[in-house]
This record gives structure tokens, sequence and C-alpha cells, in this order.
């Protein structure tokens, strides 16, 4: 897998009508793993929906776990950005929503498919693993920015991160309503009540002992 990665790595860099291209094929196929699973993920397909030649889909990914690792790296990468306004809360709230909206794409529909396929499959499972490491990683920065300026306290951050999004992951793919703003609110809002009130609270030998004394 790092061999496929580190042969693909040139082509990621291209600029103009290029650029252009390769985003319309990744696109397309993203849109067809969404659609049919990666078993009818087929390059005449991804050429048609794209608007190109089938030799330009070879051409850049010789095979389709190289393509199907791009499309879903590349939406990885920019699906829900994660500013720092200086107030953790509010940005929390602002990219839970962009990840549900995100989620709700052909590309995030693509990813949890991929996902659901991933189980018996260490290639994609390793795919998987990249893409939400991407984005594990900028949530991670954010809130250990967070931590150091006192606005959170000191806590796992891995969890922290896995217990706003999975909310998130689980609704969109539950389908049975739109996530809104105001769900990225109580899930935020939540979830840092409950890690902010732990860290308040003393821990069980400590209150034990207080009360011994009483």
């Amino acid at each position: 897998m790092a061999e496929d990665r580190s042969k693909r790595e040139p082509a990621r860099r291209p600029g103009g009508r290029t650029a252009r291209v390769r985003r319309r094929i990744l696109e397309a196929a993203a849109e067809l793993i969404a659609r049919d699973g990666i078993g009818g993920l087929r390059y005449d397909q991804v050429a048609e929906g794209a608007g190109v030649n089938k030799t330009s889909v070879y051409r850049n990914w010789p095979n389709r776990t190289a393509l199907v690792a791009d499309a879903l790296a590349t939406f990885g990468a920019d699906a829900a950005p994660l500013h720092d306004s200086g107030d953790i809360d509010a940005d929390l709230v602002d990219f839970l929503e962009a990840l549900a909206t995100a989620t709700t794409s052909p590309e995030g529909r693509a990813l949890l498919t991929v996902v659901a396929s991933a189980r018996e499959d260490p290639e994609l499972r390793a795919i998987v693993d990249e893409v939400f490491d991407r984005r594990l990683a900028s949530l991670r920065d954010r809130l250990q920015a967070a931590v150091e300026r006192g606005e959170l306290p000191a806590v796992d951050l891995s969890l922290l991160g896995t217990m706003l999004t999975g909310p998130v992951q689980l609704f969109v793919s539950r389908g049975s309503r739109t996530f809104t703003r105001a769900d990225a609110h109580r899930v935020s809002a939540i979830v840092l009540a409950g890690v902010r009130a732990a860290a308040d609270a003393p821990v069980t030998g400590e209150r034990d002992a207080d009360e011994a004394r009483h």
C-alpha cells in the first residue's frame, strides 16, 4: 500500500486543465462507488461520468484500488475544514455541521460504502484508515489548541474526537432525517459538558477517602 501511494504521489500536484480533469474523474468515481459499491466500479463508466477518454483514467490510476484511494483521500482532506476562531464551542458546531453535509455527499456515501466493504479487505481498510486519520488529525490539532488555551481540560484527544464525530456518522448512516445545525449544537454541548464535568469531579478513590473522613 505504501508503495502504491509513493508511485501516485507525483501525480497529485498537477495544475490547470490536468488538475480539473483529475478532479472530475475522482468525483465520477466517488459517485459510482456510492451508487454501485466498489464491486460495480467500472473504468468506462468513470470516464463517461467525467467526460474523458477511458485511457485518461487508466493512465493516472492503473488499478482500481489506487483510484478508490485517491477519490476518498481527496475527499477526506477537503470535506470538513475546521477553523480556529478562538471559540472551541462555536468551531466544533461549524465542523460537525460541515461533516454531516460532507458525509451525505456522493463522496461521503462512497466512504460509508468502502467502510462496509473494508472489514475483509486489508487494502480497503488502509484506505479508510488514511481518510479518517486525515480528518481526525485536524480535529485533534484544534482540540489540542483548546486544551493549551484552557478552553478544555486535558483529555484523551482521540477519544474526544471519536465522541464528537461518531454521532454524526451514525445519524447520517441511518438516514432517518437530516442532521441539522441544532443537532450539531446538542452533540457538541453534551460532549464538551461531559468532558468538563468529568475533569472537575474527584476520582473514585479521592471521593471515597473524603466520605470516610466525614
